[in-house]
């Protein structure tokens, strides 16, 4: 009995923890499950104003708005006077003269962190100027034997190589295509990961030949675009980049979704292109509010922070607590059950001699 009371105390210490850990292993596969369940426990009025509060100090009005969108799926009140403020910032950002900056800064500079400046980065890539203008550029360090970023220059590179395609199919290949605008523009702006970078480097090096690639673009100008095309064309074996492809399409998604700054966010946050994939569920399913998740939770939006061992383990000591009371109750009830017995057998015995000396002395 005393073993039977030891493991049910370490049942009812291990149940509860064993039961939160098959729910958390049951939403493992699910981002936007698993981020609804951490939400739960991180996420209420105080938490939504003090992070409303601080996208305005930052003037980001787009994050701001999407915890404000959290907010109300989440039945979590916000002041009015709060939401009226964001729904005042982000007119501000919508105007005209903004958008016609953040515009010209996408097509010029490359480098976008709303939906109108990714849309001037992706004119300008469709084009293939953006993409010529940063192959040139890393290009002709690469050739004096500078310093040049090769992630830049390959994916600028693969750019240039799939934009014939996203043209002959229509504009089908055109996921790929924007994502790859936003990744290089992830990485100009330092909003890249550093595993998910070497990651897209290791791709690269697979996918471009650099050093025809380097001998091309030497004599190559912004002048002369149909003789850098052609250069960058005959060094980069689309045939080889189909993951990075795979990656490209799921920042696309992102993008539509969620947003720009949605996918800018998610570049910083996945470590893999996997984890990207993950994001690319979870702004599938949770849209605008994508962005207020992964600045709330990070990575722990996508991938538990538990890990699976640790939760089987709170499992595997669960089990083992019951079944240690179960079998201790057996033995304990096999053994009170024998001992019943044995008294009744002794019993039976002892009258059955009390009888038979009974009898002995009336014969």
């Amino acid at each position: 009995m005393i073993a039977a009371g030891i493991c049910l105390i370490g049942a009812i210490v291990f149940l509860p923890r064993a039961v939160e850990s098959v729910n958390w292993l049951l939403v493992e596969d699910d981002p936007a499950a698993l981020a609804d369940r951490k939400l739960a426990t991180v996420f209420d009025a105080t938490v939504a104003t003090r992070e409303i509060e601080a996208a305005l100090a930052a003037k980001d009005a787009e994050l701001a708005r999407s915890f404000v969108e959290l907010a109300r799926d989440r039945q979590v009140p916000v002041a009015p006077e709060l939401t009226e403020k964001v729904e005042a910032a982000a007119k501000a950002e919508d105007s005209a003269a903004a958008k016609a900056g953040s515009f010209t800064r996408g097509l010029i500079i490359g480098e976008p962190d709303d939906l109108v400046s990714l849309a001037g980065t992706a004119l300008g890539d469709l084009f293939v100027f953006g993409d010529i203008r940063d192959a040139l550029r890393e290009g002709s360090r690469l050739a004096a034997g500078q310093e040049a970023d090769r992630l830049i220059l390959g994916l600028a590179c693969v750019g240039i190589a799939i934009t014939a395609g996203t043209y002959a199919t229509l504009g089908a290949g055109s996921p790929a295509r924007l994502g790859l605008s936003v990744v290089k523009a992830a990485r100009k702006t330092g909003r890249l990961s550093a595993r998910l970078g070497e990651w897209i480097g290791r791709s690269l090096r697979g996918a471009v030949d650099w050093s025809a690639l380097r001998k091309a673009l030497a004599g190559a100008s912004l002048t002369e675009p149909a003789v850098a095309v052609r250069a960058v064309r005959e060094a980069v074996k689309v045939e080889k980049a189909d993951d990075l492809f795979r990656l490209a399409r799921d920042v696309g998604r992102v993008q539509t979704k969620a947003g720009t700054k949605a996918a800018l966010d998610g570049l910083k946050t996945a470590n893999s292109p996997v984890e990207m994939a993950r994001i690319a569920k979870l702004a599938e399913k949770s849209g605008g509010k994508t962005r207020a998740i992964l600045k709330l939770l990070g990575r722990g939006a996508i991938a538990l922070t538990i890990a699976a061992f640790d939760l089987a383990l709170w499992i595997f000591w669960a089990l083992l607590m019951l079944f240690g009371f179960v079998s201790s109750m057996k033995v304990a009830v096999e053994r009170a059950t024998h001992r019943r017995y044995v008294r009744k057998k002794a019993k039976r015995i002892a009258d059955q001699h009390r009888r038979l000396a009974i009898a002995a002395e009336r014969s």
